[in-house]
């Protein structure tokens, strides 16, 4: 699934960027090679960012 139509980034590939230390889209964006253009995905990106520390989170406990 996309999750930036603009630059064609799929979840695969932001969900990359996330495990390897991506805390911000813009992160995820330079991880990508690519800029954000309507932003419409960057909350998507922030909703993932947040998952993914929601569950390192009850990793460590």
């Amino acid at each position: 699934m996309y999750v930036c139509n603009c630059n064609g980034i799929r979840e695969r590939e932001v969900r990359a960027a996330i495990e390897a230390g991506a805390t911000r889209p813009a992160e995820v964006f330079r991880a990508c090679d690519s800029r954000p253009q309507c932003a419409r995905c960057v909350c998507d990106m922030r909703k993932m960012i947040g998952e993914r520390g929601e569950a390192l989170r009850y990793a460590a406990e």
